[in-house]
C-alpha cells in the first residue's frame, strides 16, 4: 500500500507529558510527524492534537488504536485528505526595501495574502491555505528579501458529520 498524507485527531484531557507519550508511539514505529497542532476542542476541558503524517493507512490505523488505549486519551481518529477540510497559516517577514515594487504587490494580491504588520525595516505577510499554497507564496516571495518564514501545523475538521461529543460519551461507558 502506498504512503499518503493522513490527519490524526486525538482528543485528550490536558495532562503534562501526554503529548510526549503520543509522539513516542509514532517514533517507535519510525513514522515522521509532518506537523502537529494542539488546541482546545468543541468540548469543555477536552483538548485536541491534530497530527499530520505521510504513511500507509494500515500502519496509521494500528498507531491510532495504540494511542486510543492511552489512559488520558479520550478518543483517536484518522482521516484521509478527501475526508477533511483543512488550512494552515504562514507568516513571511520581508525586507521593507523591496515591498514597494509592483510585482510584490501583484504577488500578494494574486495569492490572496495580506500584510499584517509594517515596520521601518520589515513587513509581515500572512497567507492562509494548504501547504502547497503557502509553499508557492514562499517561492514567489524569496527573491524579494525573505527574512523569516514560519508555518503553523494543520487545523482540520471532517467533511462528514462527526458528533464527537456523542462518540466520546459512548467510549467513556
Amino acid at each position: 500500500m502506498e504512503k499518503q498524507i493522513i490527519t490524526v485527531s486525538i482528543y485528550t484531557e490536558n495532562f503534562v507529558g501526554l503529548l510526549n507519550r503520543v509522539t513516542t508511539i509514532f517514533t517507535k514505529r519510525h513514522v515522521n510527524i509532518e506537523s502537529i497542532t494542539a488546541s482546545k476542542s468543541e468540548i469543555e476541558n477536552v483538548h485536541r492534537y491534530t497530527i499530520v503524517v505521510k504513511e500507509t493507512p494500515s500502519l496509521i490505523e494500528k498507531i491510532v488504536k495504540q494511542i486510543d488505549k492511552q489512559i488520558d486519551v479520550i478518543g483517536a481518529f484518522y482521516h484521509l485528505e478527501d475526508q477533511i477540510v483543512y488550512q494552515e497559516i504562514a507568516l513571511y517577514k520581508m525586507n521593507i526595501k523591496n515591498v514597494y515594487e509592483s510585482k510584490f504587490k501583484e504577488i500578494i494580491s494574486t495569492n490572496h495574502a495580506r500584510i499584517v504588520e509594517i515596520e521601518k525595516k520589515f513587513v509581515v505577510v500572512e497567507k492562509t491555505g494548504t501547504k502547497s499554497d503557502t509553499d508557492s507564496l514562499y517561492n514567489e516571495l524569496k527573491p524579494f528579501g525573505l527574512m523569516q518564514f514560519v508555518r503553523s501545523g494543520r487545523v482540520a475538521i471532517t467533511k462528514e458529520r462527526m458528533n464527537i461529543s456523542e462518540i466520546l460519551n459512548i467510549k467513556k461507558l
